[in-house]
């Protein structure tokens, strides 16, 4: 009986079962990598606000407390967003008559407040408490990075599940003294022997739930 199939096609099989496995491969990576990117997470994407504010200028250069204009982020579950007599409370003595700040005047003349564009927007599913953070330890450049080096907001971390359980999986490696809450130099990390051993102590004088509670499925998503 006549050979049907050419020698070749066994070869050829085998490549088209290595090739299917190998684009399987990497179109998994591809969707994990696009997964992460700034595209899908808005992770460095500058966000052009309807007022010129800079808090590299405010932060930074005039040593505004966070606490000033995010007035309660030590108390509820938002830190909250400044009202526009907190903006004047400076600026109807300081760059009063500027053309970048009539969005503001205008907000005050009107009785409406200015539409900010939101940065940090966590899903719907995922539930986040400013004040318990605080309370237990985490600084605000933690999650928020340098704020006091941007003179334009953007999101330093990803905000996905994954960064959050690094640090509810070990918080002694991120927390610091309540005095240096809203340090924005404080070390990022901490990593050397000594200081695990200063995170160790605060951990236990915070009173930090095990990971077990930490990491449970119920603590973030209610």
């Amino acid at each position: 009986m006549p050979q049907i199939f050419h020698h070749s096609t066994n070869a050829l099989a085998k490549i088209t079962i290595y090739g299917a496995v190998f684009i399987a491969v990497a179109l998994l990576w591809v969707a994990v990598e696009l997964n992460r990117s700034s595209w899908n997470t808005g992770q460095w994407v500058e966000r052009q606000q309807p007022v010129q504010f800079s808090h590299k200028h405010h932060v930074g250069d005039d040593g505004i407390d966070c606490r000033y204009c995010h007035t309660s982020v030590e108390t509820a579950a938002s830190a909250g967003l400044p009202s526009t007599n907190t903006c004047m409370n400076c600026h109807r003595q300081i760059w009063s008559d500027s053309p970048y700040l009539e969005p503001v005047r205008a907000s005050l003349r009107d009785n409406k407040p200015i539409q900010w564009i939101r940065v940090h927007d966590l899903p719907d599913y995922a539930y986040f408490n400013h004040s318990i953070h605080v309370k237990k330890g985490v600084g605000c450049s933690t999650c928020h990075g340098r704020i006091d080096e941007m003179p334009i907001l953007y999101q330093a971390q990803t905000l996905q599940m994954e960064w959050c359980l690094e640090c509810h999986r070990a918080p002694e490696r991120f927390i610091r003294p309540k005095a240096e809450i809203y340090n924005m130099s404080w070390r990022p990390e901490n990593k050397t022997k000594k200081e695990l051993e200063d995170a160790m102590t605060w951990k236990a004088e915070y009173r930090i739930q095990g990971k077990e509670i930490l990491t449970s499925c119920s603590t973030c998503h209610r």
